[in-house]
């Protein structure tokens, strides 16, 4: 990891450390509520692992903080502003991919806003996050591929599409050159143990 995804990783780690403790959970029980090993759990606080987005996902949840809060100060501010290039890098590829969460509001209705960068022939699949949870997505460059469930779209520049969720979706480029969206999320009722059971692969960084 670089510098600044090594900073980010101890930052995580330490809020993540912080809700815990904060509950009076064990590493043990933070694992089972959210679902991983307990060695994930423990590589996280210390920073020492680069987890998915999917896990991410799962201890935010778990600790019913929603996922920006892993990312922001704990203090809790009217007004948050992210400068260009501040943004949390959650997720990246060889070809030049990022996943930047750019701003999100506070549990228990959580509202995510991304921004993506998809190189050539990248792919990008996530699970079925909580019941309720819907996504919405806007083309600034190139085309995207949203597969959400049984319907296949292909976007091209300013094309926005509204889909939900709590299915399994991916956002792929077949293009040759690069391709972004803005991405919003809204997850509802986070904390309230209701996620999804599945697995989550291909969802971390590439290293």
């Amino acid at each position: 990891m670089d510098e600044s995804a090594t900073t980010l990783s101890l930052a995580i780690g330490a809020r993540v450390k912080q809700e815990r403790q904060t509950r009076g959970w064990t590493l043990d029980q933070l694992a089972e509520a959210a679902g991983v090993s307990r060695r994930m759990i423990v590589n996280v606080e210390q920073g020492a692992a680069n987890p998915s987005i999917g896990t991410l996902l799962r201890i935010s949840d778990a600790l019913g903080v929603g996922l920006p809060a892993l990312v922001e100060s704990p203090l809790p501010k009217p007004v948050k502003i992210t400068r260009s290039g501040e943004g949390a890098t959650l997720w990246t590829s060889p070809e030049g991919g990022q996943g930047i969460l750019v701003a999100g509001t506070e549990s228990p209705d959580v509202v995510e806003l991304w921004d993506w960068t998809l190189g050539p022939g990248d792919s990008h699949g996530s699970e079925a996050h909580s019941q309720g949870t819907k996504e919405l997505l806007q083309v600034q460059a190139g085309t995207v591929t949203v597969d959400a469930g049984e319907q296949v779209v292909t976007l091209e520049v300013g094309d926005s599409m509204t889909f939900p969720g709590d299915i399994a979706h991916s956002y792929a480029n077949q293009g040759s050159g690069p391709a972004r969206f803005i991405l919003a999320v809204f997850e509802p009722g986070v904390g309230s143990g209701h996620r999804q059971d599945a697995d989550n692969p291909g969802l971390g960084t590439s290293s």
